[in-house]
């Protein structure tokens, strides 16, 4: 989508501290980190949330898990993390690509909201 922030920065039209990525997915740091580790994991391909995921995406979404897991190791974050996605306005999302929060370096509380 044209005016998507996400698919901005998929294309590299948006420049972001890119941590991973293939032809699938990108992984980048969170502009404004709510952890000590904070990193946000999307797929290139425009999906606006989980909502709008199908039998399509079975593999694209365990291709996305299969990259945080790696993301987590390259960063060290052996004593655990958090992975997070929000869906819908209520839900926290805020913006209508589907993306996945990778959060660690602390201990993190339960529950989050």
């Amino acid at each position: 989508m044209a005016d998507c922030i996400f698919c901005k920065i998929a294309s590299g039209e948006i420049p972001s501290k890119v941590v991973y990525e293939d032809n699938f997915v990108m992984a980048f740091h969170d502009i404004e980190p709510q952890a000590p580790t904070h990193i946000v994991i999307i797929p290139r391909e425009h999906i606006a949330s989980l909502d709008h995921v199908s039998d399509s995406h079975k593999d694209l979404l365990g291709h996305i898990f299969l990259s945080i897991k790696k993301v987590a190791k390259a960063l060290d974050l052996k004593d655990g993390y958090r992975v997070v996605s929000n869906c819908g306005h209520l839900g926290g999302q805020t913006v209508s690509h589907i993306h996945f929060h990778l959060l660690g370096g602390r201990q993190l509380q339960w529950p989050p909201g």
